[in-house]
């Protein structure tokens, strides 16, 4: 499958999911992420749930950092360039959704790329060899790609890897881990 159907196929199954299944299996993924080896670090980045493309509720995943008392960064994105900005989610922060529904904080401290130790990374799909399927706006690619190289990379998937492998581009950043409501995949 291209990258365009299985972005397709990904879509349609998330759609077919009620409100209460997506819940269950954000909690169940929040619970699996508790499985890996990932907690002694400081800065872990978070994307923020965009109800309206029914994605995985991420507030489980803030309550356990903020529980563990980690810091907790969220993106603000430039769609002119494609790039993304980092601000350390505080007790302050005003979050308000852009004109694609995404929420975003208004301002704060900013927190560099290299900063980051672990990134939960949104998606729709993922393969056994650490490739995935977004959006296809390439976002996650260059803030990757800025990102340390022991960054550790974590895809949130409400179902379990493709089988066949995903088609890559040479800028395509891989996982170093997929977690889905079943389990813990490490590429």
């Amino acid at each position: 499958m291209t990258k365009a159907e299985l972005r397709k196929k990904y879509k349609g199954l998330r759609a077919l999911l009620s409100p209460q299944e997506r819940d269950d299996m954000s909690l169940d993924i929040a619970n699996q992420l508790l499985k890996l080896p990932i907690w002694n670090y400081s800065y872990y980045h978070i994307f923020l749930t965009i109800e309206e493309l029914r994605e995985i509720d991420t507030n489980y995943i803030l309550n356990i950092l903020a529980g563990k008392d980690k810091h907790i960064v969220v993106s603000k994105s430039d769609f002119e360039s494609g790039k993304m900005t980092h601000f350390l989610l505080t007790d302050s922060t005003i979050l308000k959704k852009n004109t694609f529904n995404i929420p975003e904080p208004v301002e704060g401290i900013q927190i560099p790329d290299s900063r980051l130790e672990v990134v939960f990374v949104p998606l729709l799909a993922f393969d056994m060899k650490g490739h995935r399927i977004g959006y296809g706006k390439g976002f996650y690619d260059k803030f990757l790609a800025d990102c340390a190289p022991e960054t550790v990379k974590i895809g949130l998937s409400f179902f379990e890897p493709e089988q066949e492998d995903i088609p890559v581009f040479e800028s395509d950043i891989k996982l170093d881990y997929g977690v889905t409501p079943r389990g813990v995949y490490s590429i």
